[in-house]
């Protein structure tokens, strides 16, 4: 008998609901009683897992509510969810198409449930991504500024720059409050900032946007994030690998950290250095670095031993 999973498409006053291999399909509204009639109708089912599409927001009071009622919970990513699709060749964009494919993608891959980030995790995840966004928004305005002339511009720019930098340092020193405030943490960010090319900052987002760091093995944790390669083939003809999906600011983070390894850290500099002795352009080195650095790290949490040159 196969297994029952259940694909949820999340829109902002309705949740549209397909159950595979049964193929039944529900609409539901999205306010608490919705949720919580969902949740009942699910209990019944016994699915294996209950597939959810990451929308921006939408989907978290609906997936924090299904998982307090102990059904088993999966956040899937959006990009692969419309690629696969695409692969199915179902191109147009209807909430039941996207239920439906939802469900098919996580029966088709065995996704596996994941447990979901519990409140302070959340919480240190919205202030790293706020702190994200106050230094984009600096470095716009710096850009601003290189293309102004008149002096009373600029200074207007200074001076939101420089309240910027306050909001900045106040930022830093709730996160730095809220990371050693929790020993769990605490322990974790000593044991990744052990690794040369890995700071406080680089830390910090990896504890609060991969809390599966150190939980899963080296190839799903790279998937995860967006660091495995695909590769384009069809019969005999073979395109390039590419990389994309994924959690974009944790690859974004493993990239800077993978830039100052690549210089500091002499395992990982070895192994740049051999690669592009072999010929690698220097792009696709550095996302070799970034993808054995991750799976330093990933080790480093599972085993909760530090840095060691001589063992990694």
């Amino acid at each position: 008998m196969e297994a029952t999973v259940v694909g949820i498409d999340v829109a902002k006053d309705r949740l549209d609901v397909c159950v595979r291999p049964s193929g039944e399909r529900l609409i539901i509204v999205r306010t608490g009683a919705g949720i919580e009639d969902l949740a009942e109708r699910l209990k019944k089912l016994a699915p294996r897992v209950v597939a959810i599409e990451a929308t921006g927001g939408f989907e978290t009071v609906v997936a924090a509510g299904l998982a307090a009622a102990a059904l088993p919970i999966v956040v899937v990513n959006p990009a692969q969810v419309r690629a696969f699709a695409h692969a199915l060749g179902k191109r147009a964009k209807t909430d039941p198409i996207d239920a439906a494919v939802i469900a098919h993608f996580v029966e088709a891959t065995k996704a596996e449930p994941r447990p979901l980030p519990d409140e302070m995790t959340r919480l240190l995840a919205d202030m790293v991504a706020r702190r994200r966004q106050i230094i984009e928004m600096m470095a716009a305005e710096g850009q601003r500024e290189r293309r102004l002339t008149d002096k009373r511009l600029k200074k207007s720019i200074a001076r939101l720059r420089k309240a910027m930098e306050k909001e900045l340092a106040e930022l830093d020193g709730e996160i730095d409050d809220h990371v050693r405030g929790s020993p769990v943490w605490a322990e974790k960010e000593n044991l990744l900032a052990s690794v040369p090319g890995v700071g406080p900052v680089i830390a910090r987002t990896l504890i609060a946007e991969l809390p599966e760091l150190g939980a899963l093995d080296r190839r799903k944790i790279a998937a995860l994030v967006g660091l495995a390669p695909w590769t384009r083939q069809s019969g005999q003809w073979r395109g390039k690998s590419f990389i994309g999906g994924g959690r974009k600011a944790v690859r974004g983070a493993l990239f800077m950290a993978a830039m100052v390894a690549a210089r500091h850290n002499p395992l990982l500099k070895n192994f740049r250095d051999k690669l592009i002795a072999a010929g690698k352009p220097k792009l696709v080195a550095l996302i070799a670095v970034a993808r054995k650095l991750l799976t330093i790290l990933n080790a480093i949490l599972r085993d909760k031993r530090p840095w060691q040159l001589e063992t990694a």
